[in-house]
C-alpha cells in the first residue's frame, strides 16, 4: 500500500502546483488589462534616476548584441547625453575584444562615431559580465579613481534601479541615471476592419481597440521584465551587492 500512497501524495503536490500556476497566469492576464504593469516598469526606471549635474563619465552598461534594440537604444541616449555634456568621457562597458572591429563594443563605438562623437572620447571596459563586476572594474579606471567622479549610467529602464544601487554600494558617491525609455508613436493607430476587406467573421472588430492590439501584449512583457528584475534584485540583495 506504500506505493499508491506515494503516488497520491505526488499527484496532490502536482495538482497544487498546477492550480497555483493557473491562478498566477490568470492574475497576470487580468493585470495586463490595467496600468499597474506600466507603473511597475516606470518605477524601476525612475525611482533612482536623478541627474545632479554634468557627468565626468557616461557609462553605457552592456545589454544585447549589436545591432539589437537594447544596444541601439543605449547608443541613442548616450549620444544625447554626450552632446549635452561635451567634456565628458564615454565608457562602453561590454565584454569582448575592442580590437575586433566586429565585436559588439566596437560596433557600438562605431555607431556613436557615426553620430558625431569623436573616437578620443570613447573608452572600453571589456571584462565585466554583470552589473556588480562592471561597478568593481570601474572603481579604478582610466588611471584614476572613478568613485569620486560624477558618473552617468545608461541602461534599460528595468535594470536602472538595481544598477544605481550596485554602483552606490561599490562606493560611487555621485551616480546619475538615464533610463532608455522609448517614446510612444504619435499617430492615431485606429482603423476600420471592414474597410480593409477580407472575410466577414463573428469575431468583434479590433481596429478601434488599442488595448487588445497593443497594451495587453506590452503589459504582459512588462510583467515578465519586472518578475525577472525582482528576482535579480533579490539575489543581489542576498549577496550584499545592493
Amino acid at each position: 500500500m506504500a506505493k499508491p500512497t506515494i503516488f497520491y501524495r505526488s499527484w496532490a503536490v502536482l495538482r497544487t502546483l498546477f492550480v497555483a500556476f493557473g491562478i498566477l497566469f490568470l492574475a497576470m492576464l487580468i493585470l495586463s488589462f490595467t496600468t499597474l504593469p506600466y507603473w511597475g516598469y516606470y518605477w524601476l526606471g525612475t525611482s533612482q534616476s536623478k541627474i545632479t549635474g554634468k557627468p565626468d563619465y557616461i557609462v553605457l552598461l552592456g545589454g544585447g548584441g549589436m545591432p539589437s534594440e537594447s544596444s541601439l537604444m543605449r547608443v541613442f541616449f548616450v549620444h544625447r547625453a554626450a552632446i549635452e555634456s561635451p567634456d565628458s568621457r564615454i565608457v562602453i562597458s561590454i565584454p569582448g575584444d575592442p580590437a575586433d572591429s566586429l565585436s559588439t563594443a566596437r560596433m557600438v563605438a562605431a555607431e556613436l562615431i557615426l553620430k558625431g562623437i569623436t573616437a578620443e572620447r570613447i573608452l572600453f571596459e571589456q571584462t565585466a559580465t554583470n552589473t556588480r563586476s562592471e561597478a568593481i572594474q570601474l572603481q579604478n579606471f582610466n588611471q584614476e579613481s572613478l568613485t569620486g567622479k560624477s558618473v552617468l549610467l545608461v541602461t534599460s529602464p528595468e535594470h536602472m534601479r538595481r544598477s544605481v544601487l550596485v554602483f552606490k554600494k561599490a562606493g560611487f558617491k555621485n551616480v546619475s541615471a538615464l533610463p532608455t525609455f522609448e517614446n510612444a508613436i504619435e499617430a492615431n493607430l485606429f482603423f476600420d476592419d471592414d474597410q480593409l476587406g477580407g472575410n466577414k467573421t463573428a469575431i468583434p472588430d479590433i481596429g478601434g481597440n488599442t488595448s487588445v492590439r497593443y497594451q495587453f501584449w506590452n503589459h504582459l512583457k512588462y510583467e515578465i521584465l519586472i518578475a525577472r528584475e525582482m528576482a535579480a534584485s533579490g539575489y543581489y540583495w542576498l549577496r550584499g551587492w545592493i
